[in-house]
C-alpha cells in the first residue's frame, strides 16, 4: 500500500499540472471503489477550477471553488496526467478532464481506493477529524510523543502506527525509524525515556523526509505520476532484510509479527 512518502510524492507530482485547471468533464467507468463514487461527482466537480492539492496523512485533498476531492490511493491506486488522446486501459476507472485537453486518470486494479466529496471543511470530514499530527510537523516531537507513551503497554511499533497518535508512519517506515533509533518495536510504549522519544520522534521524520526525496519505496507496483519507481527500497536497513546483516553489527535481522503486520528488527542494536 503506498504510504505517506508515496503519497507525498504522488502530490508534488500532479500539483504543477493541475493546480489553476478548470475541469471540462468528469468520466466515472466504475463507481465500485472503496466506498462507492458518488453520484453527483461529474456535476458537482465539471466547471470547478482546482487551487491547490494538498495531503493529510495517506489522504489526497484536491482543494476546489467549492469544495474538496478526497482521494485515497488504496492497495493500488495510481494517479497520472495523459493527453485526452490516451486511451483508457483496464482499471482506469475515473478521469478529470481539463480545459487544456490534459487528463488527471486514476487506476486502480484492486479498487481499494476512494474518490469522495465534500462542501464542508474538509478538516471535519469524518475520515480526517480524529487524525494525528502530521510526523512531519512541529507538533511532533519527543515531548509529544512521551505524552503519547506515558503509561501505555501497547508496543511501541504499534503506537507509532496508530493514526490517532501521529497520522501516516506505515509498517515499512515504523520499522526503519525504530531501527535508526535503536528502540526494539515490542518495548511497551510506556518505557520510553525522554531521550528514547526524541530519537524516535527524529528518525520518523528522517526516515520519512529521505524516502520523499528518494520518490517512496517500491515494494510491489507504486510509481509516481511520471510512471517513475521509487528508489527508497535501496535504502531500506531491515525491512524485508530478514535473515541478512544488520548494517551496524552483522547480526542476522529477525522477522515476526506484531498486530499482524510483519516486523522487523536487530536484536542487538535495538533495545
Amino acid at each position: 500500500m503506498p504510504e505517506l512518502p508515496e503519497v507525498e510524492t504522488c502530490r508534488s507530482g500532479i500539483a504543477p499540472h493541475i493546480v489553476g485547471k478548470r475541469i471540462a468533464t468528469v468520466v466515472v467507468r466504475e463507481r465500485r471503489l472503496r466506498w462507492p463514487v458518488p453520484a453527483e461527482l461529474e456535476s458537482v466537480l465539471t466547471e470547478q477550477v482546482i487551487v491547490d492539492v494538498q495531503r493529510r496523512g495517506k489522504y489526497l485533498l484536491l482543494c476546489a471553488d467549492t469544495g474538496t476531492l478526497i482521494v485515497h490511493l488504496g492497495m493500488s491506486g495510481r494517479l497520472c496526467i495523459v493527453s485526452s488522446r490516451c486511451k483508457p486501459r483496464k482499471h482506469d476507472h475515473i478521469d478529470l478532464q481539463f480545459d487544456d485537453d490534459s487528463l488527471l486518470r486514476f487506476n486502480d486494479t484492486r479498487r481499494f481506493g476512494a474518490w469522495l466529496w465534500t462542501s464542508e471543511p474538509v478538516a471535519n470530514h469524518p475520515l480526517l477529524a480524529k487524525l494525528g499530527p502530521e510526523p512531519l510537523s512541529a507538533v511532533f516531537d519527543g515531548a509529544y510523543l512521551a505524552a503519547q507513551a506515558r503509561s501505555r503497554q501497547t508496543a511501541v511499533k504499534s503506537l507509532i502506527m496508530d493514526s490517532h497518535v501521529v497520522v501516516g508512519v506505515g509498517n515499512i517506515y515504523a520499522n526503519e525509524a525504530l531501527f535508526m533509533a535503536n528502540i526494539h518495536p515490542q518495548r511497551p510504549a510506556g518505557s520510553l525515556s525522554a531521550d528514547d522519544c526524541a530519537r524516535l520522534s527524529h528518525a520518523a521524520k528522517t526516515v520519512l523526509q529521505r524516502a520523499i526525496e528518494q520518490g517512496g519505496t517500491t515494494l510491489r507496483d507504486f510509481t509516481d505520476p511520471a510512471g517513475n519507481p521509487g528508489y527508497f527500497q535501496q535504502a531500506l536497513a531491515v525491512y524485508g532484510r530478514a535473515g541478512q546483516a544488520c548494517p551496524q553489527c552483522g547480526e542476522p535481522v529477525q522477522r515476526y509479527k506484531i498486530a499482524q503486520r510483519a516486523t522487523y528488527s536487530c536484536a542487538r542494536c535495538q533495545r
